[in-house]
């Protein structure tokens, strides 16, 4: 299940890496205003789809995809969020 999530983390420091020509995620990667504009654009589609039980898991996804692309980006490894995720268990 997670081996999923790893793969694409991959991809996304891949497409940093190696810019792709017309790719969604070095658009993303390249252009931080639209970056953040998207996360808070599928937040909010996330939180109507919960508000109106329809789309859930597609919304949740979306967010989670923009969010590592936003965090690549800014420089932030999610194995350095899930390791203070770690230290805060109590």
């Amino acid at each position: 299940m997670f081996k999923n999530l790893e793969e694409l983390v991959k991809i996304i420091r891949d497409r940093r890496k190696k810019p792709q020509e017309k790719s969604y995620t070095n658009k993303l990667l390249n252009d931080n205003k639209f970056s953040l504009d998207k996360i808070k654009e599928e937040i909010g589609e996330l939180i109507e789809a919960v508000e109106k039980d329809t789309n859930k898991v597609h919304e949740a996804a979306d967010v989670i995809y923009h969010l590592l692309v936003y965090l690549e980006a800014n420089n932030i490894k999610i194995e350095d969020v899930l390791q203070e995720l770690e230290k805060r268990k109590k």
